[in-house]
């Protein structure tokens, strides 16, 4: 399972004095972090945002045998908070199956559907032209906190990689939670619509951003201003059905179907992992 040090690592160039210690093991660097962070070393709100952003991100990343072997830590890290329940149902969702169909039941509801895309950028500017000058903005993050970016393939604002990023740096890694607002409470609503037991992860990362969380699309469009914008770049228009679309995404009445483009990778590339 491809872990933050995987995506990131820090730039031996770089020093930051974040105030722990090198034998502190919520340090990201520190060979003897652990999956869950540790409590010592965070104290207070601190500590719940990185056990709930760091829970998430192995949660919501394409299943692999080494998350199942995971599953009782994360349970244990999270029982008596206010987030178990919210985890609740995931957990039971990756115990409740092999790790084949798990993994295929990712791909379709993750890869294939844009309903529940985990790229934030594409929420928000869509397959416009201002989308790459984005993800470079994001990358820059990154590199301002020290991190040299080794994506492996995948596009800088994939949530499990910026939940990541926001349990090594919490301030940069808050700061993009915060502007990416809308997608985020646009995904929860998607996964609420369609009962994946995965809702309440995203329920448990959007209270602990600020305010309450929008009830329905309306809201978030009223609160966050536009999101999805319609245009388009390098696809050409055809007909579906009989319906004018765009190639290489679905129509509405297609949203889910195996032809969709992957929105967080290029056109013609595979699902990282996958076989």
């Amino acid at each position: 399972m491809r872990r933050l040090t995987e995506w990131l690592r820090r730039d031996p160039g770089v020093h930051r004095d974040d105030g722990r210690g090198d034998d502190d093991p919520t340090r990201p660097d520190s060979p003897s972090r652990p999956d869950i962070p540790a409590n010592a070393g965070i104290s207070g709100r601190a500590r719940g945002d990185a056990l709930v952003y760091q829970a998430a991100a192995l949660v919501l990343a394409y299943p692999e045998a080494a998350l199942l072997d995971r599953l009782d830590v994360i349970e244990s890290a999270l029982s008596g908070t206010t987030d178990e329940p919210l985890f609740a149902p995931v957990l039971a969702h990756l115990r409740g199956d092999s790790l084949r169909e798990l993994q295929s039941f990712h791909v379709q509801e993750f890869d294939l559907s844009r309903r529940h895309a985990l790229h934030l950028s594409y929420w928000t500017d869509g397959d416009t032209r201002r989308r790459g000058n984005v993800l470079a903005e994001i990358k820059q993050v990154y590199r301002d906190s020290g991190l040299v970016v080794d994506t492996g393939g995948e596009l800088p604002d994939y949530l499990p990689m910026v939940l990541e990023f926001a349990v090594d740096d919490p301030e940069r890694g808050f700061a993009l939670l915060e502007r990416f607002r809308a997608s985020l409470e646009l995904i929860r609503l998607e996964l609420a619509a369609d009962h994946l037991p995965h809702a309440g992860v995203l329920t448990a990362i959007c209270t602990r951003l600020p305010g309450e969380s929008p009830r329905n699309r309306a809201e978030v469009q009223a609160r966050f201003g536009q999101t999805q914008p319609v245009e388009l770049v390098g696809l050409d228009l055809v007909a579906v059905n009989g319906v004018p679309a765009f190639a290489g995404m679905t129509s509405p009445t297609q949203t889910g179907t195996a032809d969709a483009v992957i929105p967080g990778r290029d056109p013609g590339s595979s699902p990282k992992g996958r076989s």
